[in-house]
């Protein structure tokens, strides 16, 4: 089931199928922490209710205050608990679902991919701040300043390192976390059209090539709502 909150509405869409825990998100054309849980769940097979709350900056996003401590997406309902953050929501998933192996098994790789996980989540505020994730986006050049050039430069090394680290095609071999956490820096290198390392490129190929990715990809495209605001 899809929930559509629009400034306060709700509409119901049913999917169909045994739904276990809700996930609350924004917009799919700019929420990038919102894409972060909901891919995950859809990687990893993890069944789900979304719901969608519409992005009202008139009023600062007043009525995530309903069902959000932060007031911000992304949000997890489960079993009378509420999970805010999209890393926290993660990780109570991985916890909640041991048997989908959302972090590596190996100590070392869970250790190596937390740390990253945790670097996209408290930094790169330059790219962020230049490169606002635009699904919809028609791809062209803006320039990033020194501060987000050395972001992508920084992004660059960790995927490079991964990869050869760890075999891909993913991150630490197989969909984690970690992939996750970095999947709205997929769009931005291409909707943005940053020059990036043949690696690079190679691993936003097969982000992009996932049926989780393009799903989400075709939500985005359908939705109705533009905000200037957002429109780099």
């Amino acid at each position: 089931m899809v929930n559509v909150v629009m400034f306060g509405i709700k509409y119901n869409h049913f999917l169909g199928g045994a739904l276990i825990v809700k996930l609350i998100i924004g917009n799919k054309k700019y929420s990038s922490w919102s894409m972060r849980p909901w891919l995950i769940l859809k990687v990893k097979g993890i069944k789900f209710d979304e719901e969608l709350s519409v992005l009202n900056f008139a009023t600062n996003n007043r009525h995530f205050s309903d069902f959000s401590p932060s007031k911000k997406v992304p949000v997890l309902k489960h079993d009378g608990m509420t999970v805010w953050d999209s890393l926290a929501i993660m990780e109570y998933v991985s916890e909640l679902f041991p048997e989908k192996q959302l972090w590596p098994d190996d100590l070392r790789a869970r250790a190596h991919a937390r740390s990253i996980a945790n670097e996209m989540h408290s930094g790169f505020l330059a790219i962020r701040n230049e490169f606002p994730m635009n699904m919809c986006r028609k791809p062209n050049v803006v320039n990033p300043s020194p501060a987000a050039l050395d972001d992508i430069n920084r992004i660059e090394k960790i995927w490079a390192e991964c990869l050869d680290m760890y075999d891909g095609p993913y991150l630490f071999g197989d969909f984690s976390i970690s992939d996750a956490m970095f999947a709205p820096v997929v769009n931005r290198l291409q909707v943005y059209k940053v020059q990036c390392q043949p690696s690079t490129i190679r691993y936003c190929d097969v982000i992009t090539e996932l049926k989780a990715w393009k799903e989400w990809d075709r939500a985005a495209h359908k939705e109705p709502w533009i905000y200037e605001n957002a429109e780099i």
